[in-house]
């Protein structure tokens, strides 16, 4: 393999004779797709594996799934053409790894909301890998780190940027040389294997803030328009024939506006062919939970829904739906994750909003982050509701269709 000078250090830093050895953590952030995760983890392993013997060590992501995915996939091959023999145990989460007469164990951790800090408490720890970790809770972030105590630990970080008021780069990256702590700042001109092609396509996928992050690698404020590059060419009318499956997605509101849309798949490709929007306050009129509910079946139209994906908060309406024999799915209602989804796919045409929807049409134009928050990234309380609920569509069913199609492809490998 050809690496370039930042990830050369990277692999090598720990080693005596480095001029970086005596750090006891390092911080690697930057673009995506800059070749941070592969250099990161490949020097983890091969560090534990001629520090330690009979050790145990942490690999974390933001879900253990996308600890599996991102590190262990593309790692797990190399590592083996090196000589390491690794046997994944995917009920236990975990790998054991030989390398010589040495053996360890590497655990895996998801740090996904503020509970995942107590899964992590009580084991003690030689290192910890922290995959994404701008992704994760600080709580997390902080008991893994009091779980290395063995004599010789370090600390090692990945991510992509976020917001300058995010508390790791206030933390960490800003306090990299008080924690002693090596960063190394990537782009996509840091990985060898990117083509310029490539790097086309990916500085193609993001905009705005996500673009100064992602592609360019800096750690700026979100401002403006959320989907600041969605158009007229961006709209398409309903294809003719007949579609695969049909869902409804669904931001349900009491004084508020309710919206609902109508998707259909014909392929890879989700179609917003029709919606629903109820502005109570505009009408001077708030309707009942079953009167939402008959206007969900109208929406359907007869179709064979597959299910509705509804405001996790909107707990009585779900239980009208369920009563009337819907399948309802309480929708993943994370903000930030969920919106850069919706934009890639939105970007890439795996979905597509309708002609006929109009609210979603006129949302996008006027959805917008909020600049009052001293840098944190959230957006305004307001022309959010269709925006919501497409959102809520993208992550709970293209986004975890994605996750179980990567994970359906991995197969336990053998025992020692």
């Amino acid at each position: 393999m050809v690496f370039s000078e930042k990830q050369r250090r990277v692999l090598t830093w720990w080693r005596p004779g480095s001029p970086d050895w005596r750090r006891q953590a390092i911080i690697c952030d930057g673009a995506v797709r800059s070749g941070k995760t592969l250099c990161t983890g490949l020097s983890f392993f091969c560090w534990a594996m001629c520090s330690f013997q009979n050790r145990s060590f942490a690999l974390c992501g933001r879900t253990i799934q996308s600890a599996r995915r991102n590190i262990l996939s593309d790692l797990i091959p190399v590592l083996e053409r090196m000589g390491f023999r690794c046997v994944e145990r995917l009920s236990r989460n975990m790998v054991q790894v030989r390398l010589g007469g040495r053996r360890n164990t590497f655990y895996l951790f998801g740090g996904k909301d503020e509970s995942s800090a107590a899964l992590i408490q009580g084991i003690t720890l030689a290192g910890v890998l922290m995959d994404e970790a701008a992704l994760m809770p600080r709580s997390f972030v902080e008991q893994a780190a009091a779980r290395c105590s063995v004599s010789g630990s370090r600390l090692w970080f990945s991510c992509n940027p976020e917001s300058p008021a995010h508390w790791f780069y206030q933390e960490w990256v800003l306090k990299a040389e008080e924690k002693n702590a090596l960063r190394i700042r990537f782009s996509m001109e840091d990985n060898p294997g990117l083509s310029p092609q490539v790097r086309v396509r990916y500085a193609n996928t993001f905009q705005g803030a996500f673009y100064r992050r992602f592609v360019l690698g800096e750690w700026v404020a979100a401002e403006g328009l959320v989907y600041d590059f969605f158009d007229e060419s961006l709209i398409q009318d309903v294809p003719e024939g007949p579609f695969e499956e049909w869902y409804i997605s669904c931001d349900y509101g009491t004084s508020n506006p309710t919206s609902m849309g109508l998707w259909g798949r014909k392929k890879e490709v989700w179609y917003r062919v029709e919606e629903y929007y109820y502005d109570a306050r505009a009408m001077r009129r708030q309707k009942t939970d079953e009167e939402y509910a008959g206007d969900l079946e109208r929406l359907a139209g007869g179709r064979a829904v597959r299910a509705v994906v509804a405001d996790p908060s909107a707990a009585s309406f779900c239980e009208t739906l369920r009563r009337r024999g819907w399948r309802v799915i309480k929708a993943d209602n994370q903000v930030l994750s969920g919106i850069r989804l919706t934009a890639r796919l939105l970007k890439s045409g795996r979905i597509v909003i309708c002609r006929g929807c109009a609210a979603a049409i006129r949302e996008f134009s006027l959805y917008c982050w909020d600049d009052r928050n001293q840098g944190l990234d959230q957006v305004r309380k307001e022309h959010d509701h269709t925006m919501d609920e497409i959102r809520y569509f993208a992550a709970t069913v293209v986004g975890r269709r994605e996750e179980s199609a990567w994970c359906a492809g991995n197969v336990e490998r053998k025992a020692f």
